[in-house]
């Protein structure tokens, strides 16, 4: 019997409307749509490839992400269900940032150093994370996505415009093709 990898799903891409749309909480009667949904979707962060996807990338409007910096070169997958930031340092740090759903478009992104997240595992379980680096901003980006915020909202409005405008001017191309 062999294993086959979970279909990914596809990805919506900005200016998508339903990625500016704030997610509703996770409840009980949701956890077993989530387990069926996490293969595909994590082979989705994998094939793309990216360390973090949030649902609404994938057209749910549920309050859940998965994030997997893949710690010595292994998945690792952390999947956050309601997660809230709980405690944000003053000290900032500027990473360069990217989003599968802005597929090829980077910007500096600055946001605080250091975060506590507290979210709900796969069992309902309450679980705290504090993290710094690359998980923080990561953390942060997800968290982002449920509150219907892209990595390019935290841009000026120039540098955000012109992102979006090269993602327009892309779809447009993408039907023409």
């Amino acid at each position: 019997m062999t294993t086959s990898t979970p279909e990914p799903l596809p990805l919506l891409l900005a200016p998508d409307p339903r990625l500016k749309a704030k997610t509703r909480p996770v409840a009980a009667k949701d956890r077993e749509t989530i387990r069926s949904i996490l293969p595909r979707m994590l082979a989705t962060m994998y094939a793309a490839p990216g360390i973090g996807l949030a649902a609404p990338q994938v057209g749910l409007d549920l309050r859940f992400a998965i994030i997997d910096l893949q710690p010595d070169e292994k998945p690792a997958p952390i999947t956050l269900i309601n997660p809230t930031i709980e405690k944000k340092s003053r000290e900032e740090a500027t990473r360069e940032e990217g989003c599968l759903s802005l597929p090829g478009h980077y910007a500096e992104v600055t946001r605080p150093e250091r975060v506590v997240v507290v979210y709900e595992d796969l069992d309902g379980r309450p679980q705290t994370i504090e993290a710094d680096g690359l998980l923080a901003t990561c953390l942060q980006h997800e968290i982002d996505h449920l509150d219907g915020i892209l990595f390019v909202d935290h841009l000026s409005a120039l540098k955000r415009n012109m992102i979006l405008r090269k993602m327009a001017k892309e779809k447009r191309a993408r039907k023409v093709g």
